[in-house]
């Protein structure tokens, strides 16, 4: 008896894996926490890498708008990418596939001078950095974003 398995349709824009709904947080107790919102998102990147073993690195980028001063915005993109990259581990990921790095405001969407707008560019991307252990186009795997820690711990 044959068994098919059909593989989720994944959809990329470039190298940026387009997710479900958008990964979201909670910041009531002063530092990022994921929401529940957040877990369809979550598991669609990890049924991805799983699916995906040729993909070596994904890079977690995470980006915030330009509320605050500019140590707050990096030290926030950072700790949101971080945490996915800890959840992906937590759910039975290999943590050195990932590649967790922040942004800052450095890289907007819309324009900050609407809400819409710095909700907009408030987000996690997720993005192939390599194939086979090779980077995909040359480009550093950490995409020149600065580095949000270590997944593994």
């Amino acid at each position: 008896m044959a068994f098919s398995f059909k593989s989720h349709e994944y959809k990329l824009n470039g190298n940026e894996l387009i997710l479900p709904v958008p990964i979201t947080f909670s910041d009531s107790s002063g530092s990022p926490v994921l929401t529940h919102e957040s877990d369809s998102a979550l598991n669609y990147i990890k049924n991805y890498l799983n699916e995906k073993s040729y993909i070596t690195t994904l890079r977690i980028e995470g980006h915030t708008n330009n509320n605050g001063d500019k140590f707050a915005q990096d030290l926030s993109s950072k700790k949101k990418a971080l945490l996915v990259g800890r959840w992906l581990v937590k759910n039975g990921i290999d943590c050195n596939r990932l590649k967790c790095v922040g942004f800052g405001s450095t890289k907007p969407l819309q324009s900050n001078d609407t809400p819409e707008g710095k909700a907009a560019n408030n987000r996690i991307t997720i993005v192939n950095a390599a194939l086979r252990k090779v980077p995909i186009g040359g480009m550093p795997i950490d995409g020149g974003g600065e580095s949000a820690g270590d997944p593994c711990k």
